[in-house]
């Protein structure tokens, strides 16, 4: 038999995946592709109890709250009795999992709650097991006093701790005691033709995002007001694709924009198919974010070959300097955005072709688990019990 991995995680699409919860997206691809190399057994939270399998891959489920996980937060007391379900349901369903089959290796995704699982299960069983950290557990959950001592304890008996952004793993690495390792979060997307972007003007432009004050929607949708008429003219069209809580101020100022003549156009959330076919529509990919890691949207562009137009936020002035796959707004700002947008029109997007080539050869799902697999095979004995 081959060897057995536990993934333990809260995020994993249960339906067909409408482009709301990109983490669940990249995270089925993961274990997905993992699982032509050994077998794999997921647990995730779910409408209901249930198990699923498609081959070397399981799926298991654990009865969740109906939402995502996300949603829950630890500083609201309301949200307290919904956590500790989920708690005592994943920790339950962890244990049988570990006690019913032989596993290798169990990878939590992500510090809290899956690790602290991964954790209770490794203490018990001796399994070892490692930590993919997010922004939300180092930035958010790590900043709780009592909630830190707790995630300082599960990425320090860590086998591996991974972060899939460069600032995080330096942070994450802080909290651990120990090294972290980058593995960025790599959804794969369904692109069968990268077909060149055009050479000259009008050029077309997107966003596809969270309306999130983090994400700067509001940034990028102000930006767009300080274009002049002689701008606007280079620009075929701007689609702004997503949804969230800014959703009432985005429809107000799309409206304001397209009464003025501004071809800027909305869409909802995404699925993986219709995001390729975004990407491949436009010629640049606008990231106008005020907080950033990496986002799965840069992977995203790239394995559509598009140029980005970012704010210098988290990794992002790392990314575009070391890859050069797109050009740095000076500031988090819309005069900023709407300057380096004004750049852009002047560049030919297949200036960067080349480069988005090279980048995108290291931000592929394959890239990622080949890379997780040498960093474990080091610290997991794959030695397999014979039945």
């Amino acid at each position: 038999m081959k060897p057995h991995f536990l993934l333990i995680t809260t995020s994993y699409p249960e339906r067909s995946a409408d482009g709301s919860e990109a983490a669940g997206s990249f995270v089925s691809d993961f274990a997905e592709t993992l699982a032509n190399q050994m077998r794999v057994t997921v647990l995730a939270p779910g409408t209901r109890e249930r198990t699923d399998k498609f081959g070397n891959l399981t799926i298991s489920r654990f009865a969740g709250p109906g939402f995502p996980l996300s949603l829950l937060k630890p500083t609201n007391p309301a949200h307290w009795p919904a956590i500790l379900r989920v708690l005592r349901r994943g920790s339950r369903r962890a244990e049988e999992l570990a006690s019913e089959n032989h596993v290798n290796h169990i990878l939590a995704l992500w510090a809290l709650p899956s690790g602290y699982w991964a954790r209770q299960i490794s203490r018990r069983h001796g399994i070892p097991y490692s930590v993919w950290a997010l922004g939300s557990d180092i930035w958010t959950l790590g900043k709780l006093p009592m909630i830190r001592s707790i995630l300082g304890s599960v990425l320090r008996e860590s086998k591996i701790c991974f972060a899939d952004g460069y600032k995080l793993m330096e942070d994450a690495e802080h909290i651990a005691g120990h090294r972290c390792h980058f593995l960025p979060s790599v959804r794969r997307l369904p692109v069968k033709k990268i077909v060149p972007p055009r050479d000259k003007p009008p050029y077309r432009f997107a966003y596809l995002g969270r309306w999130h004050p983090n994400k700067g929607i509001d940034i990028l949708l102000d930006a767009l007001t300080l274009l002049t008429d002689e701008e606007w003219k280079k620009i075929e069209a701007f689609r702004i694709c997503g949804g969230g809580q800014l959703e009432s101020l985005v429809t107000a100022r799309q409206s304001a924009l397209t009464a003025a003549g501004r071809p800027v156009q909305l869409g909802g959330y995404l699925d993986k198919s219709a995001a390729a076919d975004l990407l491949a529509w436009t010629d640049y990919l606008v990231i106008p974010s005020r907080i950033e890691s990496i986002p799965v949207i840069f992977s995203d562009a790239l394995q559509a070959g598009r140029p980005m137009i970012s704010t210098p936020v988290g990794d992002l002035p790392r990314l575009m300097q070391e890859h050069k796959v797109g050009l740095l707004a000076e500031a988090t700002s819309a005069t900023a955005v709407a300057d380096v947008i004004r750049h852009a029109m002047k560049e030919s997007p297949s200036r960067f072709s080349e480069n988005l080539a090279n980048a995108r050869m290291q931000f592929s799902v394959q890239a990622a688990c080949e890379r997780f697999l040498n960093l474990v095979r080091g610290v997991t004995p794959m030695k397999v019990a014979k039945k």
